[in-house]
């Protein structure tokens, strides 16, 4: 029997997959051949010398030591665009959220406690925001994601402008040619009204939207984050949210300092917490490991 531990809830769409005959799965496995993670933060685990494969049921490999793995012979997976369209619905909405100060008004019209019908007229001015269409909206990183929000954001009207200098031959294929390429990142920052990130973090991009970018930007832009927390310098985007630069700021990465500030929108990391999403990504990490496991095929690992 092959030993496969889940380090957190996997979906069945995923164990399932896996000969009951061939396969025991299960999180109380011990000495397992193959790892099945999501969020479980793995770095500080020691590895049995019979771990040969770690899959990731989602796209960001952060909680896994890829080095080390490398090192030992132990392949990494993930699965990338499983879950992008979870994530690029919320992106739309973040678009919307980020103009039209929903989420406000909501919060101010659940505190009313009588004459609520007079006071929504009289008040509702403060909640006021531009319409997205027409307005131009910068996308950075044409992966999965990055393509299905500027394909979708096209279709609500706006003015999209991608920004990926990886771009692939296969992922170009699925971008509207209604989409204006843009040539640097700094086109991206002097250019448009809504900026939005979809990016994997690296020692290149950590920390990308900061006080030297956000000056370059248009006064009154509005960033969305739903690639890393940490491809925002957090410091520096509050100061400009402060000062007026920047007017509204979607993140689906909350921590301590973002909560309850004027102008943010903190989402507790909600992109790919849908049933399609846990769904695909199990099954997709499964059929990984499997096809790893007894054929030797590698297909989407990080570092082998």
């Amino acid at each position: 029997m092959t030993n496969i531990k889940l380090l957190n809830k996997i979906s069945t769409a995923g164990t399932c997959e896996f000969d009951s005959s061939t396969y025991c799965v299960g999180e109380d496995i011990q000495a397992p051949e193959a790892i099945m993670v999501r969020s479980a933060a793995m770095h500080d685990m020691e590895f049995g010398s019979e771990l040969q494969a770690i899959a990731r049921a989602g796209a960001g490999v952060n909680n896994i030591p890829v080095e080390k793995c490398a090192d030992s012979g132990i392949v990494v997976f993930n699965t990338p665009g499983a879950n992008a369209n979870g994530v690029k619905e919320l992106t739309v909405a973040a678009l919307l959220m980020a103009s039209r100060d929903i989420v406000g008004g909501i919060a101010w019209a659940g505190s009313l406690t009588e004459n609520v019908a007079k006071s929504v007229e009289k008040g509702k001015s403060a909640f006021t925001g531009p319409e997205i269409y027409g307005k131009r909206l910068g996308v950075i990183g044409l992966g999965a994601i990055g393509i299905m929000v500027a394909n979708a954001a096209k279709g609500l009207g706006m003015e999209v402008y991608g920004y990926d200098p990886y771009l692939s031959v296969d992922a170009a294929w699925n971008l509207s040619r209604a989409i204006h390429h843009a040539k640097s990142i700094k086109d991206i920052f002097a250019e448009c009204d809504y900026i939005t990130i979809h990016v994997p973090l690296t020692n290149e991009t950590r920390g990308m939207i900061n006080a030297e970018s956000i000056a370059t930007m248009r006064d009154g832009v509005r960033i969305l984050n739903f690639a890393r927390g940490d491809l925002v310098n957090d410091t520096d985007l509050l100061a400009a949210l402060e000062n007026g630069k920047v007017a509204a700021y979607v993140t689906d990465f909350i921590n301590d300092s973002l909560l309850n500030v004027d102008g943010v929108i903190a989402i507790p990391h909600l992109g790919a917490s849908t049933p399609e999403s846990e769904d695909n990504c199990a099954q997709m990490a499964a059929k990984e490991l499997i096809d790893y496991l007894e054929n030797g095929n590698i297909t989407n690992s990080v570092n082998l």
